[in-house]
């Protein structure tokens, strides 16, 4: 071989290990294995955090100035320690990218300031800590699970304010049933991320009676259905886990979440689903960015006056 245009060390070891020549000899699967995660594409499967640090540094590139300012608001998004890029000197993770297109498509239709805020299912509390800084709410309440809630009044001690703190009310899930103490409040935005999906067909019913009776908007961000593709993850926490999944929520068919028309087809189901009732009026809807297979919605009651 030419000394001049031979392998370098490096590709002696990936002709020896990855480019074989008993693997080029085989075309099917060769795109989606060894061959050519060192060719053309790097493997996912260990490759997880690159794939997502690109994914933000691109979310990031296309932000508008609108909502780089909306990012910039939102002080210490860096505890916790998450998976950062740093776009124009700022740092920027998934999380607060998300919150903020949230945002925006949220205040483009509904006035926040002195609103008074219901979000069932906070996770650690990125959209609280978001709209708090962006908006001037008169209280924010968190109704969730014990851990979550746990979670969620640690971490927003640490972002927030005292003044903006003091605002936000923590519930739990027992605070919801009839005579506890959220059946006594009105609200002007009740919020659901992600967290309907996981939930009971039940629970979410009767959640979704909860924002009926006591709430003037509701705006939802979940799947629009279940999906079966290994492929994604290889059922890393196990079968049992994927079968609990296909039992959660309002919406359950098997969807190609990675088939545009699919998907959009299946939002339909979804605007029908989250209705709170038929009194209540679709104010927009849209994919959720960055994901294929979410989407989110606005509705204003009947009996709004807002």
């Amino acid at each position: 071989m030419s000394q001049t245009y031979g392998r370098s060390p490096l590709w002696e070891r990936y002709n020896d290990t990855q480019v074989t020549k008993e693997a080029v000899a085989e075309l099917a699967g060769f795109k989606s294995g060894d061959v050519n995660f060192k060719l053309a594409l790097w493997d996912p499967r260990v490759n997880g955090v690159r794939y997502l640090k690109t994914l933000v540094f691109n979310l990031a590139a296309g932000l508008s100035p609108a909502n780089w300012a909306r990012l910039r608001r939102i002080a210490h998004r860096d505890v916790g320690d998450p998976f950062s890029i740093t776009y124009d000197g700022e740092p920027v993770c998934l999380d607060y990218l998300q919150a903020v297109l949230e945002l925006e498509f949220i205040e483009s239709r509904l006035e926040l300031a002195g609103a008074r805020v219901l979000e069932i299912g906070a996770g650690y509390g990125r959209t609280c800590h978001a709209m708090l800084s962006n908006h001037d709410v008169a209280a924010y309440h968190i109704v969730d699970l014990e851990n979550s809630l746990d979670l969620a009044r640690r971490y927003l001690a640490a972002v927030l304010t005292a003044e903006q703190l003091d605002r936000v009310h923590f519930h739990g899930v027992s605070e919801a049933e009839d005579g506890g103490a959220l059946r006594a409040l009105r609200f002007d935005l009740a919020v659901n991320i992600d967290s309907f999906a996981e939930m009971t067909p039940g629970t979410v019913r009767a959640y979704l009676d909860l924002i009926d009776g006591h709430a003037a908007h509701l705006y939802v961000n979940n799947p629009v259905g279940k999906y079966l593709d290994k492929s994604l993850d290889g059922h890393s926490q196990g079968d049992e886990v994927v079968e609990l999944a296909l039992r959660t929520g309002l919406l359950r068919d098997i969807v190609d979440i990675h088939d545009n028309r699919a998907v959009a087809a299946q939002s339909r189901r979804f605007l029908d689903a989250y209705r709170p009732g038929p009194g209540w009026t679709l104010l927009a809807d849209a994919r959720t960015v960055p994901w294929s297979f979410y989407w989110q919605a606005l509705y204003r009651s009947g009996a709004s006056g807002r």
